[in-house]
């Protein structure tokens, strides 16, 4: 009898040792914050019901403590707009820089229920009882999650909070900043896994010198060409996200002509993501990744050019 080849041998144990084989995603379907649309921002419980969801990246925000740990917030301070003070008292606006994340403890910090009061402008946010989390715990969640129950891997797109006007007043400098970001990153994640994005090209300029091996996303707001925007930063980023409405298909092909792909920012509405699929961009930022999932799993194809 012949002796049947190993690789056959393998393919026919593979379904005995628990393989699931499961179609490689072309789309990225990115959860912002989390799933703001669904639970109270950069939260723990964003970030379960974003992979749940379907998601393939999960999306955050990062700040400094004055004791030096790394959190995730998107304002580098306790915003009114989501926060109730440790009294459980809501504040003005006005009031509050006051809470500079930079200039109080983790213990302060989390002292503020970041989830309770809710967003006026997501109306199918859950309210419920939520801390700005430890970016360790938030990967220790996440990655829990995918190993219990989802059972599939997503990638990480961080982003670094700075800006000129806000070093050594709400966050460190770049170079500080960045570096006990990698040191944390390095000891809980497989840095393949891994973008950085930031609206300061400082951030990205460094950390393209310092770490060449990490994935950078180059975050655009203004309608500068992106011409302008490369230059501006020195070199090609792998990512570039524009706020979506600045984006078109013109410059969709001029950015996938430089290798660079495009994820845009922030997209909800149905009609918004389809039009940009259709532009064939690479994937793109929401708030609300369950209306999104349509997309995972799709084929991303680049519409012919009109003759």
């Amino acid at each position: 009898m012949r002796l049947i080849p190993i690789v056959l041998i393998l393919m026919i144990m593979l379904p005995s040792i628990g393989f699931s084989q499961k179609k490689l995603p072309t789309f990225d379907v990115q959860g912002h914050r989390g799933a703001r649309g669904l639970r109270p921002e950069n939260s723990i419980p964003a970030f379960l019901i974003a992979l749940d969801s379907g998601v393939t990246t999960v999306e955050m925000d990062l700040a400094i403590t004055k004791d030096r740990q790394i959190i995730v917030s998107h304002e580098p301070w306790m915003s009114s707009e989501i926060c109730l003070n440790p009294s459980g008292n809501a504040y003005t606006k006005k009031e509050e820089k006051i809470f500079n994340i930079y200039e109080m403890t983790y213990e302060e910090v989390a002292k503020f229920d970041c989830g309770s009061m809710g967003n006026s402008k997501f109306p199918e946010q859950v309210k419920m009882s939520v801390t700005k989390p430890l970016l360790k715990d938030v990967i220790v969640a996440i990655e829990d999650h995918i190993k219990s129950y989802t059972r599939f891997e997503v990638d990480y797109n961080i982003e670094i909070k700075s800006g000129d006007d806000g070093d050594g007043k709400y966050h460190p400098a770049p170079a500080e900043f960045s570096d006990m970001v990698y040191k944390l990153l390095d000891e809980y994640l497989p840095l393949h896994r891994v973008v950085i994005q930031s609206f300061d090209f400082r951030v990205l300029k460094y950390w393209h010198e310092k770490y060449p091996d990490i994935r950078l996303a180059a975050l655009v707001e203004n309608k500068k060409s992106v011409e302008a925007h490369l230059k501006e930063l020195g070199f090609n980023p792998d990512i570039y996200s524009p706020y979506y409405r600045n984006i078109n298909q013109a410059k969709v092909k001029e950015l996938h002509e430089k290798k660079i792909k495009v994820i845009p920012w922030t997209v909800n509405e149905i009609s918004e993501m389809l039009a940009l699929k259709g532009m064939g961009v690479d994937g793109f930022i929401t708030d609300y990744p369950n209306r999104a999932k349509q997309f995972t799993n799709t084929l991303n194809i680049v519409p012919k050019d009109k003759k």
